[in-house]
């Protein structure tokens, strides 16, 4: 009887580790769960989240099927030994000239919103790819576009691959673009809005030396822009 109880004790312990939805705090880093809830082999990935700093006039944000807003940082569990891989690494892309700033910017570990942060693309469809410099196992891409003004950013698309070419061997980690206009294939997940917390993408392991990201403008103007792009993995 008393072993009978102890492993009906060890199952709810176990159910609500999996099920809980308590929200991290929502400044400095996230917020890590409780060790002895986390699963075996795997830790919290964490990140230093930006100051909020907003400027501008609100523009409406009239795009279907949206995420809400985000009020605290995200939570993703990862296997145990991830690190960033892309801190300084070599970011090339289809505007070789932008407007504002460099495409070193994507990959220097700054994501403060103002002048002088992000780099701006021309309009219409651009993109923006990361070398990693050797194949990894990648966890998750965290993905800061603009984060000074609320705005939604069109065909959202993040690929990995091993070819610096794009043109085989693509994994689709994440794919916003509805009606294809991207020529990248239709997508299914929600737009969202930029913030400060920015937008974590789950990469489940797969194995790549490149990451290439599109948009298509945003909800406020036609242009792109990134502020930051972290690659995690090992």
């Amino acid at each position: 009887m008393k072993q009978t109880a102890l492993l009906a004790l060890i199952s709810t312990v176990v159910f609500f580790a999996g099920c809980g939805d308590e929200a991290p705090p929502s400044d400095s880093t996230v917020a890590s769960p409780n060790s002895a809830l986390s699963i075996a082999g795997s830790m919290p990935l964490t990140t230093e989240i930006p100051p909020e700093l907003i400027e501008g006039t609100p523009q409406p944000i009239k795009v279907p099927n949206l995420e809400p807003v985000p009020t605290s940082a995200p939570v993703l569990m990862v296997p145990e030994g991830t690190q960033l891989l892309s801190t300084d690494k070599s970011v090339t892309g289809s505007d070789d000239f932008p407007i504002i700033g460099e495409l070193s910017y994507i990959t220097d570990g700054d994501k403060e919103a103002g002048e002088g942060y992000f780099v701006e693309l021309m309009d219409g469809l651009q993109w923006v790819q990361i070398d990693l410099e050797a194949p990894a196992d990648l966890s998750a891409i965290w993905v800061w576009h603009y984060h000074s003004q609320a705005r939604a950013y069109h065909d959202v698309v993040v690929q990995v691959s091993n070819d610096p070419t794009f043109e085989s061997g693509v994994t689709v980690l994440f794919n916003n673009d509805y009606d294809n206009s991207a020529k990248q294939g239709k997508g299914s997940s929600k737009p969202y809005v930029d913030s400060r917390y920015g937008k974590l993408i789950d990469a489940k392991g797969a194995n790549a030396q490149y990451v290439r990201l599109y948009s298509n403008g945003n909800t406020a103007n036609d242009m792109n822009h990134y502020i930051e792009v972290e690659v995690y993995g090992k």
